[in-house]
C-alpha cells in the first residue's frame, strides 16, 4: 500500500495519457513495427499462436477481440490467433503445468500485474529486454517500472483501468446537509463514506426507492470494492488488518449502508444497465463496465471519485500486461502481436470499444471528445485526490480465487445473513493469512 500524492498520481495515471506533453520525457521501450520485423523474426511457416488471457473475457469483450481487434492483425501478418480467455486460477494452473512439464503451448499471456508478478517469481516468463525495440510509442514510465521485476522486463504494459462511482445528476438534488455537488465531483475531504450513507438514506426516504447499487452478482466485481476500497479506506490495508477493530467498524458501516442499497444488487454483474434504467442513481463499478451508460446518456451521468474513509481514499489501480512464457513455441510471432496491441491506434480502439485506458502517451491525440472524456476526467479526479491510497490486486497466483472467496464469505455472512462481524472475521482471518504465507508474500 502506498500513499500517493496528487502530483505523482497525475504523472502516473490515466489522464497523463490524454493530456499532451504531460509525460513528454518518458522512455520509449519497444518493438519495431510489424512490417519491419515480419521477414526478420518470424518464419513464414508460423501459422498460428495461442493467446491466453484473463482480460477481455466477458462475452461482449470477447466478441470485440474476435470480430474487431484481431482480424486486421491476422490479415496483415498471416498469423492466426487462437484467443483463449481463462480465469486467473485456470491460467495459473495451466501455465504451471506446462512450464513444469516442459511442453509449453501458450505463446502469449494477457493478465494483471499481480499475476505477472507471481509468474515472474516462479521463473516462468521471458525477459523481454532481449526482444526487438518497439518504436512509435512511449509507455508511461511508472507502468514500465511495475513491468520490470528484479531487473527483467517481464511484461509489456497493455491496458489500465480502475473502479469509480457514477452519479445520475438527478441524485444531486438529494444531497445531505454539508455536502455539495462540487465536493463529490472533486473528491474533497467532505466526500466521505459517512456522507455516502447520509446521501443514500436521503434518496431512499425522499424517493421511496433504494437508489445506490453495486455489482454484487455471481460474476460482478463487488469483491474488489471490499478488499480494495473499503478495507484500505477504513484500516489502511487490504488484508493485514482483516480482523481488527477498524475492520469491525467497516463491516458495521456496510451493514448500515446496505439497507439503502437496491436489493437487486446481488443479481447484477455490471452497473451499466441499472444506471440506464434508473434502478440506481449512484453506482460503483469497473470503468469498462459502466462505459455503455456514459456513452448512451453522456448528459445524464458524471463520473466521480470514490469516498474517503478514516485512513484515506482507497482504490485499485488495474494494470494489465502482455508476457511471453519461457519456452513458448512461437515467441517472435507473439512479439508481433504485442507490437500490434500496443500501437497507439490499436489502444484507442480498445478504449473506444471496451473502456480500458491506453498505456502509451501517443494515444492522447486520438482520444475522441465526448463520453470517453467524461469517463477520463472522473478517473483523473480520483487518481489526483490528495488522500489517495493506491492498491494493487495481490499476486496470489492459483490462490487468487480463494482470496476473493474469503471476502465474499465475510460479506455474505455479516451483511446478508446478519452474523456477528467479530465471530466471522476471527474464523476467516487465519485462512486469509495462510494464503499469503503459502505464497511467501507479506499481507498487503
Amino acid at each position: 500500500m502506498k500513499k500517493v500524492s496528487a502530483a505523482l498520481l497525475i504523472g502516473v495515471m490515466v489522464l497523463s495519457i490524454f493530456v499532451a506533453g504531460c509525460i513528454g520525457g518518458g522512455t520509449t521501450t519497444s518493438s519495431s513495427s510489424t512490417s519491419q520485423t515480419s521477414s526478420q523474426t518470424t518464419s513464414s511457416k508460423t501459422a498460428s499462436i495461442t493467446w491466453v488471457s484473463t482480460q477481455l473475457a466477458p462475452p461482449e469483450e470477447r466478441a470485440f477481440v474476435l470480430n474487431t481487434l484481431l482480424p486486421p492483425f491476422e490479415k496483415d501478418t498471416g498469423i492466426k490467433v487462437n484467443y483463449v480467455p481463462l480465469s486467473y486460477t485456470d491460467l495459473s494452473t495451466r501455465l504451471a503445468g506446462e512450464e513444469q512439464s516442459g511442453k509449453v503451448t501458450i505463446d502469449l499471456i494477457g493478465d494483471l500485474h499481480g499475476g505477472m508478478d507471481y509468474y515472474a517469481s516462479k521463473g516462468w516468463l521471458m525477459d523481454l529486454n532481449s526482444m526487438p525495440k518497439l518504436t512509435g510509442r512511449t509507455f508511461i514510465p511508472a507502468f514500465m517500472k511495475y513491468a520490470t521485476i528484479n531487473g527483467k522486463l517481464v511484461y509489456i504494459p497493455w491496458m489500465s483501468a480502475t473502479y469509480v462511482m457514477v452519479v445520475n445528476k438527478e441524485a444531486f438534488k438529494y444531497l445531505p446537509q454539508g455536502l455539495t455537488e462540487n465536493d463529490v465531483i472533486q473528491g474533497t475531504d467532505k466526500w466521505t463514506y459517512d456522507a455516502l450513507l447520509a446521501w443514500a438514506k436521503n434518496l431512499k426516504e425522499k424517493t421511496g426507492k433504494p437508489l445506490l447499487g453495486f455489482p454484487a452478482g455471481p460474476n460482478g466485481l463487488f469483491v474488489r470494492f471490499l478488499h480494495g476500497y473499503l478495507y484500505p479506506s477504513f484500516t489502511g490495508y487490504e488484508a493485514k488488518e482483516f480482523n481488527s477493530p477498524q475492520a469491525i467498524q467497516m463491516w458495521d458501516y456496510l451493514k448500515n449502508l446496505w439497507q439503502y442499497v437496491n436489493p437487486a444488487s446481488t443479481t447484477w454483474d455490471s452497473m451499466s444497465d441499472p444506471l440506464l434504467t434508473g434502478q440506481v442513481w449512484i453506482a460503483w463499478d469497473h470503468t469498462a463496465r459502466i462505459k455503455n451508460a456514459i456513452e448512451t446518456k453522456p448528459d445524464q451521468f458524471v463520473v466521480v471519485p470514490v469516498p474517503r474513509g478514516p485512513k484515506g481514499r482507497g482504490f485499485i489501480v488495474v494494470l494489465a500486461g502482455l508476457a511471453i512464457p519461457k519456452n513458448a513455441p512461437n515467441p517472435e510471432a507473439a512479439w508481433k502481436l504485442i507490437d500490434y496491441l500496443t500501437k497507439p491506434s490499436t489502444q484507442v480502439e480498445v478504449l473506444k470499444n471496451v473502456g480500458f485506458f491506453p498505456t502509451v502517451t501517443e494515444a492522447s491525440s486520438a482520444v475522441p471528445n465526448g463520453p470517453l472524456k467524461i469517463l477520463a476526467e472522473g478517473v483523473n479526479k480520483q487518481e489526483s485526490t490528495k488522500d489517495a491510497l493506491v492498491v494493487m490486486i495481490p499476486n496470489l497466483g492459483s490462490k487468487g480465487g480463494e482470496f476473493k472467496d474469503v471476502y465474499k464469505e465475510a460479506f455474505r455472512r455479516i451483511v446478508l445473513q446478519g452474523e456477528d462481524p467479530q465471530k466471522v472475521l476471527s474464523e476467516l482471518g487465519p485462512k486469509l493469512a495462510q494464503l499469503f504465507k503459502d505464497a511467501g508474500i507479506p499481507e498487503p
